[in-house]
């Protein structure tokens, strides 16, 4: 396959190097000094057990460079999502696939707003990476998951094709017969993770040492969940406690990336994750008292601190 990946971060990165050892045919779409990093000594995968180099069979700003690809891997933050999709065009062709593994819950429809419905799929990824430096991407924890489908859930043979090349590659790509609830099953952790961790300057050892936060925390799922349901997605009864029992397994150190953007003064994906369960409850007509005070508490840093 022709793979492309928009834009070639932590997520894109990942699947990239693993992606292109199996032989298929990698775009890489970078910018700046990770770009020259790419071209120069090809793109680095760090895990904890070794180093993997993969160059690419073209490395590129411009995606009108590629032409039409087989699938694009999507992965930019929420904010440069508009952008990033007016740049896909050139490598859109008629059965091009583009799999957007975005923070949120959105992703897949605010695509629709710029290439075709019938180029657009869903998904959502399980990984923890980051760019360390340019042109090398770290893995920080060993699982990997990426569920995608087809946003109607129906079969396609462009799907089938990309997981199982992906799980050819050592990576978990397990079907799904529901994709919305896979994205949805994701955000009830993250949004808690996400607005906690970041508003309160925290880690989950201290989500689950100090009971105020805590009950912050199961107060976030609670409405996240209410939302879903309300939007009908299939959310179990119990998932509130299956997603607490997940918060008492995570790693004592575990932040989420919001939380380190504002610590480092970078724009914050807040208007994706807590603001949208503020918007998105206000329209189902439900209260959401403990987002929006996230929101508030996290709203001036969305653009960054300098």
């Amino acid at each position: 396959m022709k793979i492309a990946t928009m834009a070639t971060g932590g997520i894109g990165g990942f699947l990239a190097v693993k992606l292109a050892e199996q032989g298929q045919e990698l775009v890489m779409i970078a910018r700046g000094r990770h770009l020259d990093a790419i071209r120069s000594n090809g793109l680095v995968l760090e895990t904890a057990s070794d180093k993997t180099v993969c160059r690419p069979a073209l490395a590129t700003d411009d995606p009108a460079e590629a032409g039409p690809v087989d699938a694009i891997i999507f992965g930019v933050k929420g904010d440069d999502l508009p952008s990033a999709a007016k740049a896909i065009n050139p490598m859109v062709g008629s059965d091009t696939v583009v799999i957007p593994f975005l923070n949120g819950v959105e992703a897949s429809d605010r695509l629709c707003e710029f290439i075709p419905e019938k180029n657009v799929a869903n998904g959502v990824a399980y990984v923890s990476t980051t760019i360390s430096e340019p042109g090398v991407i770290k893995q920080t924890g060993a699982f990997n998951r990426f569920i995608f489908g087809e946003r109607d859930n129906s079969d396609s043979e462009r799907l089938s094709e990309l997981r199982d090349a992906i799980t050819s590659a050592g990576v978990e790509a397990p079907a799904t017969d529901d994709i919305k609830l896979a994205v949805w099953q994701k955000f009830l952790l993250f949004s808690a993770m996400s607005g906690v961790t970041a508003a309160a300057r925290c880690r989950f050892k201290e989500i689950r040492d100090i009971e105020p936060l805590g009950e912050l925390f199961r107060g976030v799922v609670a409405e996240t969940a209410a939302l879903a349901r309300a939007n009908g997605i299939a959310i179990a009864d119990d998932a509130e406690i299956g997603i607490w029992e997940q918060a008492l397994l995570m790693p004592d150190e575990m932040r989420a990336s919001t939380a380190i953007d504002l610590e480092n003064g970078r724009p914050l994906e807040v208007e994706w994750v807590t603001g949208a369960v503020k918007r998105l409850s206000a329209v189902a007509g439900l209260d959401a008292p403990i987002n929006n005070t996230i929101y508030a508490l996290l709203s001036p840093y969305r653009h960054g601190s300098g």
